[in-house]
């Protein structure tokens, strides 16, 4: 782990994830998210949106994809391809519409790069990634038990 604090040990019902937060690609995200994670606002949040082949979406309180932590980001575009492990803001039409939602790529999808705001990379667990349970919506679906910033995990 190269900076445990912009490293991120996500505990899912399918195993353990590691997230390389990508602070020079999107630092308003990254420090939203961490203070999200500090909140413990993920905590038992379901992957409400999985798609075979495309990604993994959570971050929504509701489980519906309609909820969030209330406060919208301005969007942070970049060059950054969306490859497998690519961890992205999930937004509505509005650019400038992001929250707490985000999703994991299983595969390359390049029809989204620079269209939404890529903030991490799995480093570590994407086997355990590709093993969330598939829906949309999904029926009794896979969730986040955990989230912590490795510089606070003891």
């Amino acid at each position: 782990m190269s900076d445990p604090e912009n490293t991120l040990l996500i505990e899912t019902t399918q195993g353990k994830v590691t997230v390389e937060l990508r602070p020079d690609l999107a630092p308003g995200h990254v420090a939203r998210v961490k203070e999200l994670v500090r909140q413990g606002f993920y905590d038992g949040v379901a992957f409400h949106r999985v798609i075979d082949g495309f990604m993994a979406q959570t971050g929504c309180p509701e489980g519906t994809g309609r909820g969030g932590s209330g406060k919208k980001l301005k969007a942070e575009f970049s060059q950054e391809k969306h490859v497998r492990g690519t961890v992205s803001a999930a937004r509505a039409m509005d650019p400038d519409s992001a929250d707490s939602q985000f999703f994991i790529c299983f595969e390359d999808a390049p029809w989204l790069d620079g269209q939404y705001s890529v903030w991490g990379k799995v480093t570590d667990g994407m086997d355990n990634v590709d093993k969330i349970k598939r829906g949309e919506p999904v029926q009794n679906p896979d969730k986040i038990t955990s989230i912590k910033v490795a510089a606070d995990a003891a």
